[in-house]
C-alpha cells in the first residue's frame, strides 16, 4: 500500500522530533497506538456484530448425533447378551445405558467477540477450538463484558 523505506521513515522521525520535541514524543507514540489500538477493537466488535446478524437468518446446522456407547476396540471382547445391562424405560422398551459425558464449563465465548453461549447453542459449534474462552457463571461472562446470545439466551437456576 505505501511504499516507505527506511531512509523515508527516518526523515518522518527527525520531521516529528523537530516539530514535537524530545518530550512530546513519546506521548504522542502512545496516543497513536491506544487509538489504532482502539479501532481494531470497534473494528472487530463491528464484524463480529454484522456477522453473527447476517447469520441468524440462516437455516440451524445440522448436528450429527453422538452415538450412545463407543465403538469396541478390535482386542475388546464384546458382551454377550445375557451379560449386557439395560435398564428398562416406562414403557418397558429396553434402551443401553448411555455413558456420562463430562460437560465442562456451562458456557462458551469466543475471544474477541462480545457474546456468549450456552454449551447447547448452535453457534458453539462454530467456535474454533483454540478461540473458545470458557465460563462457570452468567456473572463471570458479564465481568469480562461479554452479552448473552439472542439465539440461546444464556440464563442460570436461581
Amino acid at each position: 500500500m505505501f511504499d516507505i523505506g527506511l531512509q523515508e521513515m527516518l526523515v518522518i522521525g527527525v520531521i516529528a522530533l523537530l516539530v514535537f520535541g524530545p518530550s512530546k514524543l513519546p506521548e504522542l507514540g502512545r496516543m497513536v497506538g491506544r487509538a489504532m489500538r482502539e479501532f481494531r477493537r470497534a473494528s472487530d466488535e463491528f464484524r463480529s456484530t454484522v456477522e453473527t446478524n447476517l447469520n441468524l437468518n440462516e437455516s440451524d446446522p445440522v448436528i450429527q448425533p453422538a452415538s450412545a456407547t463407543p465403538e469396541p476396540a478390535a482386542s475388546t471382547p464384546l458382551p454377550s447378551e445375557s451379560e449386557a445391562t439395560y435398564p428398562e424405560g416406562e414403557s418397558g422398551v429396553v434402551a443401553p445405558v448411555a455413558t456420562a459425558v463430562d460437560v465442562g464449563e456451562p458456557y462458551c465465548a469466543q475471544r474477541g467477540s462480545r457474546l456468549f453461549h450456552r454449551r447447547e447453542c448452535v453457534w458453539v459449534p462454530r467456535i474454533p477450538e483454540a478461540d473458545r474462552v470458557y465460563l462457570k457463571r452468567v456473572a463471570d461472562a458479564r465481568d469480562q463484558s461479554f452479552i448473552e446470545c439472542p439465539v440461546c439466551e444464556p440464563w442460570e437456576p436461581a
